[in-house]
């Protein structure tokens, strides 16, 4: 992966990359548009903006509570061992888990922040006791049950 300096961003990209984060689907036209440019250069700096790695992809935001998953916790794992391959080991791991939505490494008493999503407190005690808490190298969890979401960049 490339490595870009922040700094080569002018006004006109800052302002492609906050549109486009509000609503992918924009045509070039509309973009071009809402950020005062013709539409070829536009196109040319949406091209640049992902060759750089500043636009990673798109994506559509599904609302999981339509889908009947509503239940958030937030799952504090401490590991028995910190060392590259067991960190290595979680890491892979984890990410096989659907349930789990955002893997966080934390600078904390504890090593791992999880953000699990369950269809509610039954299921969500199934994945823990079944699942996370068989990763390799688990030690201890705690768990942060969300009541509501009050500021979610995802919904």
């Amino acid at each position: 992966m490339k490595t870009v300096i922040f700094e080569t961003l002018d006004q006109i990209d800052r302002k492609i990359l906050d549109e486009l984060a509000r609503d992918g689907r924009l045509s070039v036209a509309e973009l071009s548009r809402r950020v005062n440019l013709s539409k070829t250069p536009c196109q040319a700096r949406i091209k640049r903006l992902e060759a750089e790695g500043y636009i990673l992809g798109y994506r559509a935001v599904i609302d999981p509570k339509r889908l009947g998953l509503p239940h958030v916790a937030f799952v504090e794992v401490k590991l028995s061992d910190t060392r590259k391959a067991a960190l290595a080991a979680f890491n892979k791991a984890v990410r096989s888990l659907p349930e789990v939505e955002q893997v966080h490494m934390i600078a904390s008493s504890f090593d791992y922040l999880l953000k699990v999503r369950t269809k509610d407190i039954a299921a969500y005690r199934e994945v823990l006791g079944e699942k996370i808490s068989a990763l390799p190298h688990v030690a201890h969890t705690s768990t942060h049950v969300s009541m509501e979401a009050v500021k979610d960049d995802a919904e």
